[in-house]
């Protein structure tokens, strides 16, 4: 019997009211700002073609709405992820679950794998669709409809799918090396409850600043400072060579460059595993 598949369903059945507004609200709130509100543009935006703009808008909202939907989620599953070896607790639900023939370490596991890796993934594919209809909205209403379909989408959808799988492929690289905080934090989470992450948080701010000013020790901070530096690297920017969004360069230019560039990034962020 695969007992990994009831146990996502578990996750999906519980959570997934809550996963349709995190991605649904923030949608639903740009589209109203973005129909009835004000944005201004600087001068050199009139001197642009309605091509140009109209891809620069619809790139803009694609990359800006996919990165937003997949930050939301992703710190929400996080603090989800903080107190699930205490959740089942409460009401005694835990005594149902332990009488199954589950596993401890696969009764804990799977509940990791969707909340760090599936649903910031799928928060990610969500993202990017409704960067669709967001761009589609910004060009009709500063453009032109006729300007959207007029896009180049034989460049824009290879480019906008080649970023989202960058930072889908990251994710799981990511949470390698956020890994001892995680963990620390449920630990703490399942001794001290609610109390749990702001004490570790507080120990850890204290902690540092005490060993770097009275014992000249910065090891605790590097080390923090590290993991999250190679967990923002492993989703992109471990190349060192980012994609520039500016007027010197054609948007086209910029697009054909980001599959080439997301492939790169990628190998960059599997070498820096490397790293006790």
């Amino acid at each position: 019997m695969n007992k990994t598949l009831p146990l996502m369903q578990r996750e999906w059945l519980q959570h997934r009211f809550a996963w349709a507004l995190l991605v649904l609200v923030p949608l639903g709130l740009a589209l109203l700002l973005l129909s009835v509100g004000q944005i201004e543009f600087d001068t050199a935006w009139g001197e642009h073609t309605a091509p140009q703009r109209s891809l620069w808008l619809s790139t803009i909202a694609l990359l800006a709405t996919t990165v937003v939907i997949f930050l939301v989620v992703g710190v929400t599953s996080l603090f989800i992820t903080f107190g699930l070896a205490r959740r089942d607790h409460g009401d005694r639900s835990i005594e149902f679950w332990l009488s199954l023939p589950i596993s401890h370490s696969q009764s804990l596991a799977v509940p990791l794998l969707v909340h760090l890796v599936l649903v910031p993934a799928a928060a990610l594919l969500a993202g990017l669709a409704g960067g669709y209809v967001l761009s589609l909205l910004l060009v009709t209403r500063f453009v032109g409809l006729g300007d959207w379909f007029a896009l180049p989408w034989g460049s824009i959808a290879p480019a906008t799918m080649a970023f989202t799988l960058r930072l889908a492929a990251g994710l799981p690289l990511a949470m390698m090396w956020l890994s001892p905080l995680i963990l620390l934090a449920m630990l703490a989470n399942a001794l001290l409850r609610r109390w749990g992450v702001p004490v570790l948080a507080v120990a850890l701010g204290v902690g540092s600043g005490v060993l770097q000013g009275v014992f000249g020790f910065h090891g605790l901070s590097e080390t923090l400072l590290r993991l999250v530096r190679g967990a923002g690297l492993s989703l992109a920017g471990a190349s060192g060579e980012g994609v520039s969004l500016d007027d010197e360069k054609s948007p086209d230019m910029v697009l054909s460059h980001l599959p080439g560039w997301a492939l790169q990034d990628f190998g960059a962020a599997l070498q820096n595993l490397a790293d006790p």
